[in-house]
């Protein structure tokens, strides 16, 4: 069986397709296409509100390829969401129904909680009975959900990304908000909080560290890499450190986010498991559609 996962971000929309191994009871979701488009919808909506019409034509276009890809591969079940531009412009629901009308590509514009839940679903497949934060950045929103004894206990979705910290749009109040938020949830709490970190930028952040241990680096670290870009012009990381332009000029932006949640939360180290959206999906339309009662879900190969 074969899916497609379509993630229509406030940076980038991204779509993946992936095959669904199974082998006794073991399943891996092995990826056979992965397209990451760089439209930075978050610039049109949290500038003037809504998507522009020239970015809207862009957008159909982008669309009506995605829809042929899952045609070529003769995807039955997919999944296409949308969040935080999205759901924020003044027109996304009549640009959604357009996708649908027009191209016949069914897409969901989903809250912050539901888009936390789903990669929150694949997150918590392989956690202990530590407690951790995990911290989820993307262009317009960070999420952040609180785990312990291997179940999430809190959750809550912050108007704060990349996109909207570079076009200064964030606001000084939802910083205040979001490092109240975590310094009441862990005002009582005495023991160690190791931070869980996913998106783009954190994957890139990792791999810039240079860390040799497996998918784990502590905020030092984090802290040293970060002034190690601040140090280079956007040329610089695109030309030296072979960064796209999209990411070159917001991984700064959203260091700042990783790095003042884990400081909000006492977190020495954050885990970066190489998981996103994409891999929620994939989740959500397995369980759906194939019920996984007693079954080991194991990471894309």
């Amino acid at each position: 069986m074969k899916f497609a996962a379509i993630d229509i971000g406030s940076n980038a929309i991204r779509l993946q397709i992936t095959k669904v191994l199974e082998f006794e009871h073991q399943i891996t979701f092995k990826k056979l296409e992965y397209i990451r488009f760089p439209m930075r919808l978050g610039h049109d909506v949290f500038t003037i509100g809504k998507i522009s019409p020239e970015k809207e034509e862009a957008f159909m276009k982008l669309m009506q390829a995605y829809k042929n890809m899952i045609d070529l591969y003769e995807i039955k079940h997919y999944y296409g969401c949308a969040t935080s531009a999205m759901r924020e412009s003044k027109n996304g629901k009549s640009i959604v129904q357009r996708v649908q009308d027009e191209i016949g590509l069914k897409l969901h514009i989903i809250s912050g909680q539901k888009e936390a839940e789903m990669i929150n679903d694949v997150i918590s497949l392989n956690l202990d009975e530590q407690t951790y934060i995990h911290i989820d950045v993307g262009g317009g929103s960070t999420e952040l959900n609180f785990y312990q004894n291997q179940q999430k206990i809190l959750s809550k979705s912050f108007k704060l990304g990349s996109v909207r910290r570079l076009e200064h749009h964030d606001s000084p109040a939802v910083w205040k908000a979001m490092n109240k938020w975590v310094a009441d949830q862990i005002k009582d709490y005495k023991g160690k909080i190791t931070a869980i970190g996913t998106g783009g930028n954190i994957n890139k952040l990792y791999e810039l560290s240079q860390v040799k241990s497996k998918r784990k680096m502590s905020l030092n670290t984090l802290m040293k890499v970060q002034d190690y870009l601040k140090n280079m012009t956007l040329e610089d990381r695109m030309v030296r450190l072979q960064l796209n332009p999209d990411r070159a000029d917001v991984i700064i932006p959203a260091s700042d986010i990783y790095i003042g949640v884990m400081q909000a939360a006492h977190a020495k180290s954050v885990i970066v498991p190489d998981i996103g959206l994409k891999d929620g999906i994939n989740y959500y339309l397995y369980n759906k559609y194939f019920p996984t009662k007693g079954r080991v879900w194991v990471k894309n190969s």
